[in-house]
């Protein structure tokens, strides 16, 4: 029985009169709920909730609605086909809510039939720890090249107060704190953070963890996020090389390009079912690659990566990919 198939029939079963109602519908969540835990005063705090349609008939989202002005949702895109996905973001509202929030985000389901789905968010919001700005947001940044944001971070308390600690998951993140006051129960932080040259091109979402001498509010996130830019583009990223038969032979083209002239020192694939004609030593800011593909005797999808190592010290990365079927080419 094909999968098209299963699913039309999984979703006649949901419809019985004997099924739940709203079950069919929460299948479509990993995920209903989240705990943004402590987070401090004007943090960014978003979380995404992914929905995909499994069944045959397409899903149309009408609506969806807080219980609280503490979470504000939002949702990217409304109709799904099979297979589709989206995402509902909660937006959690720490500059206008402080203590503890919690929120139910109801997701309104119109087509092909009526459902509702309930995501809950809680958390609690620090009335005393206010970051400025609420997230490191690098922006767009050249591969190779360091970059640096600075964020304050103001308490109000006990003049004894401190940060102990800045720990990160990313190892081409650094952070230096320097303590620009301290009295009348004020305490103030200067954080520079820096990303590393040795970052790897893409984008990167992250978070810093202020590890603090509280006794019961410990530490607290803060977000981080960027992109950093490649010198080195390949076109297409994609490479489809066609429906070929058995043996079969195609020769296709990739464009490297660079923001300064550079030589290819090497192409490397793990199939040796490609073969590549390598540019000369010259430095160009465009090189063009042929790609031979010879089929194997195996039908099915091929699919490799192809690095493209330069003398810049990037790389640009391919995705070749074939469907191979069986039956010997007349060439």
């Amino acid at each position: 029985m094909s999968p098209r198939v299963l699913i039309a029939v999984c979703f006649v079963a949901l419809f019985s009169p004997a099924a739940n109602a709203q079950e069919w519908a929460r299948k479509m969540f990993k995920l209903t709920s989240h705990d943004f835990g402590t987070v401090a005063r004007g943090a960014k705090a978003d979380f995404t909730f992914e929905m995909q349609n499994i069944y045959q008939e397409s899903v149309h989202i009408a609506s969806v609605r807080s219980s609280c002005g503490c979470t504000t949702p939002s949702i990217n895109k409304q109709t799904l086909k099979t297979w589709e996905k989206a995402e509902i973001v909660a937006k959690y509202n720490t500059r206008t809510f402080l203590g503890s929030k919690g929120a139910t985000i109801t997701v309104v389901i119109d087509q092909p039939y009526r459902a509702e789905v309930q995501l809950s968010v809680r958390g609690y919001i620090r009335s005393d720890v206010v970051c400025n700005p609420g997230e490191v947001s690098f922006g767009e940044v050249d591969q190779f090249a360091s970059s640096e944001k600075k964020v304050s971070l103001d308490y109000a308390g006990r003049t004894d107060w401190e940060i102990r600690d800045v720990r990160s998951a990313n190892q081409h993140l650094e952070v230096e704190l320097v303590e620009t006051l301290r009295e009348n129960g004020r305490v103030s932080y200067e954080m520079l953070v820096r990303l590393n040259p040795a970052a790897p091109a893409g984008y990167f979402q992250s978070q810093l963890t202020i590890v603090t001498d509280d006794a019961r509010l410990k530490s607290f996130p803060l977000a981080v996020q960027g992109r950093v830019l490649s010198p080195l583009t390949v076109s297409p990223a994609s490479l489809f090389l066609g429906v070929l038969k058995t043996g079969q032979t195609v020769t296709k083209q990739l464009v490297v390009k660079g923001k300064q002239p550079f030589r290819v020192v090497s192409i490397e694939c793990p199939d040796n079912c490609f073969n590549f004609d390598a540019p000369g030593d010259a430095k160009e800011k465009i090189h063009f690659i042929p790609v031979t593909f010879t089929a194997g005797d195996a039908a099915g999808k091929v699919s490799q990566t192809i690095k493209i190592q330069t003398d810049l010290g990037a790389t640009a990365d391919c995705v070749a990919s074939a469907l191979v079927k069986e039956g010997r080419s007349a060439e």
